[in-house]
């Protein structure tokens, strides 16, 4: 790998670390995070500091720096249906209590670019709380696959249950349903439910969702209602005004 290419892998994954369950790190828990030596770590934060991409908020201690502010700024105003979907993702995790979250799809990767404040409390769930999420074991992978007709990877297998489907019975099922469910595949007691996002002609933009301790399955047929009727929101808002594979777009309030 090139030296360029490598330096910059390295900085991405620095920067990855950073989220809202560790808004700053001390030095030495980043080490360790990462299994670098600390001195090569100090390195690599002084230079993403000095570009502003960091900043030092005590001794050996870092959080995100404003320059980040500028490139998030212009990416999320490139995306003119994000703060319509933020704002329904959050609305869905006040009903429900549940960890809600909006993922994409880029290229064959799953990106979950949003998760919830509420619904981060009482019983853990694993599923949809990384940056990069598996395909084969969480609803939004599912369906961003579904929809994009890519064949679902068949590894890793985190649990007994992970792939135990047949891909092309499945898909054109959450096609049908404009649904896509998890239970127990990415880890034992969690599941999770994802509705597509579209677009007014109809695209699908992103996925919709939340995870869920499984035995809160039996309240699929009302979560999913809910989640139907905050996508309907975020289409009815991009100016779509007929059927999609939910049902009648209409607006809520």
């Amino acid at each position: 790998m090139p030296r360029t290419l490598a330096t910059v892998e390295q900085a991405v994954r620095v920067l990855e670390y950073f989220d809202a369950d560790h808004t700053e790190w001390a030095l030495s828990d980043l080490a360790r995070a990462l299994a670098l030596p600390t001195s090569t770590l100090h390195e690599q934060l002084s230079t993403l500091t000095a570009s502003g991409l960091l900043r030092r908020t005590g001794r050996g201690r870092y959080q995100l720096g404003w320059r980040l502010l500028k490139l998030s700024s212009a990416l999320y105003g490139s995306l003119p249906w994000y703060s319509l979907a933020h704002a329904e993702m959050e609305r869905l995790a006040r009903g429900t209590g549940l960890l809600a979250f909006v993922s994409v799809l880029q290229g064959e990767q799953v990106i979950c670019i949003a998760r919830s404040v509420q619904g981060r409390g009482g019983a853990t769930v694993e599923g949809e709380t990384r940056f990069e999420l598996p395909p084969h074991a969480t609803a939004s992978g599912k369906l961003l696959y579904a929809y994009a007709g890519l064949p679902r990877p068949a590894e890793p297998l985190y649990t007994p249950r992970t792939c135990i489907s047949v891909w092309s019975e499945e898909a054109a099922h959450i096609r049908a349903a404009a649904l896509a469910a998890t239970e127990d595949e990415w880890a034992l007691g969690t599941s999770s439910l994802a509705v597509p996002l579209r677009a007014a002609g109809g695209e699908v933009l992103a996925a919709l969702g939340v995870s869920l301790p499984t035995p809160r399955l039996r309240e699929r047929e009302a979560l999913t209602r809910r989640l139907h009727d905050a996508a309907a929101e975020v289409a009815w808002a991009l100016g779509a005004r007929g059927r999609n594979g939910e049902g009648l777009v209409s607006p809520m309030h």
